[in-house]
């Protein structure tokens, strides 16, 4: 649990290394701005933005159960952030697979896009989509219950 949170915590504390030395020069305008963009890279890393990611023999097992799709990404893609904020609170219902965290999830992204990691990669019904319109991706959510 605590790696997970190791790079937007190095984030923070850079910024706010720079931001005190830039504040000690005399450059109080452009320590807050570039702390500001430090914390801002931090949350965007962080698992507060993207839901907690499971293993892909996990989720492959579960969408196969309940058909919702599975996406896998990575830290720091900014397609898979796009993905994430566009999909909004429709995002918690897929599964969401860190191919960083999980060989057998960047394997599949290998096999998917012919040898590349290409992320973000949806798999609905068994089928995968690289880097799918987000409405797309919503569309092929099974009706909530």
């Amino acid at each position: 649990m605590t790696r997970i949170w190791i790079l937007p915590i190095l984030l923070v504390l850079c910024g706010s290394l720079v931001a005190t030395g830039l504040i000690l020069s005399g450059s109080p305008g452009e320590a807050a701005a570039l702390l500001m963009m430090f914390s801002l890279l931090a949350a965007v890393n962080s698992p507060l933005v993207f839901p907690r990611s499971i293993d892909a023999l996990e989720a492959r097992r579960r969408s196969a159960t309940d058909g919702r799709p599975v996406v896998y990404w990575r830290p720091g893609c900014t397609y898979c952030l796009r993905l994430r904020v566009r999909l909004g609170r429709s995002a918690r219902r897929l599964y969401w697979v860190n191919i960083w965290r999980d060989p057998a999830g960047a394997a599949a992204v290998r096999e998917a896009n012919g040898g590349d990691e290409t992320v973000p990669t949806v798999v609905v019904a068994g089928r995968p989509h690289t880097n799918p319109d987000p409405e797309w991706v919503r569309g092929q959510l099974p009706p909530s219950a």
